[in-house]
């Protein structure tokens, strides 16, 4: 089974991968941002470093889910990321124009069909103000000037992404704004059913619907 988690930069998605790894026996498949040397000048001027910044992501999330999903028996375990390899594209969306965007879907493309779609995608979503305090509470060097406007605009990236028809049926949406399951158990209880229920994974409790 696999099941990644996706949301806007700060919405907790590499937390809740973590907490959710001893409740499903998982083994997480965690994004490695600090190994992108391209990162810290790319958020001090977006546009001059967009393509360095995003072909350096894509080759290593791809040789990094090459060598999970690229080994027959990992359908015999539970794989719980905290990113889609589709994800990368909607960054690229939004960071690249023109002959720069063009190479990189070419480039995209080629690879992306090399892996599987997740069973589930947990969609963290939170507000604006959320997401800037938990930017600024974690305090990433690289994040410090991070700008509200690119935020905003992820947010709506994101939702337009998973408005797409292929979703449909794979994608539990959690709004985060009231929930704080690093370090309220009763949150993250909530979250393990809903996903549990999601999944159809016994046992769960009914009484908690699914969100459209």
């Amino acid at each position: 089974m696999y099941i990644a988690i996706e949301g806007v930069i700060g919405v907790g998605k590499t937390s809740l991968a973590r907490l959710l790894e001893p409740h499903f026996k998982a083994e997480t498949l965690l994004e490695v941002f600090e190994e992108n040397p391209f990162l810290g000048d790319f958020y001090a001027d977006r546009s001059r470093y967009a393509f360095q910044t995003q072909i350096f992501f894509l080759m290593s999330r791809y040789h990094q889910q090459n060598k999970v999903f690229g080994n027959a028996n990992w359908k015999e375990k539970t794989i719980i990321s905290d990113y889609t390899f589709e994800k990368d594209a909607l960054f690229a969306g939004i960071n690249l124009s023109g002959d720069e965007l063009e190479v990189y879907h070419n480039v995209h493309d080629a690879l992306a069909d090399k892996f599987p779609n997740p069973d589930l995608v947990i969609y963290l979503r939170a507000g604006l103000e959320t997401l800037m305090n938990r930017i600024a509470h974690r305090d990433r060097s690289y994040e410090r000037n991070m700008e509200r406007a690119y935020i905003n605009e992820l947010m709506e990236a994101y939702d337009k992404f998973f408005a797409h028809d292929k979703w449909l049926g794979r994608v539990l949406l959690i709004e985060t704004d009231d929930l704080n399951f690093i370090e309220k158990q009763e949150d993250l209880d909530y979250l393990v059913n809903r996903i549990k229920q999601a999944l159809r994974l016994a046992p769960y409790q009914q009484s908690l619907p699914l969100e459209d």
